[in-house]
């Protein structure tokens, strides 16, 4: 697997170390990552329910 090479500030890394407590920093940046990418897509699928849920309402109210 291709590897990403981020940079961060000393301050970021730090933060990130502290927040790491019981994991490696590979592991915790891996969980980190996958869960914002998780939480964007739950998002988008929220608000597509949302949009398709209105157009609905519109629709029946136009027809």
């Amino acid at each position: 697997m291709p590897s990403l090479n981020i940079s961060f500030s000393d301050d970021e890394l730090n933060e990130i170390r502290n927040a790491a407590t019981d994991l490696s920093l590979k592991s915790y940046v891996h969980d980190a990552a996958l869960a914002s990418a998780r939480s964007r897509k739950d998002l988008v699928a929220q608000l597509a329910r949302q949009i398709a849920e209105t157009s609905a309402e519109l629709n029946a109210r136009l027809a």
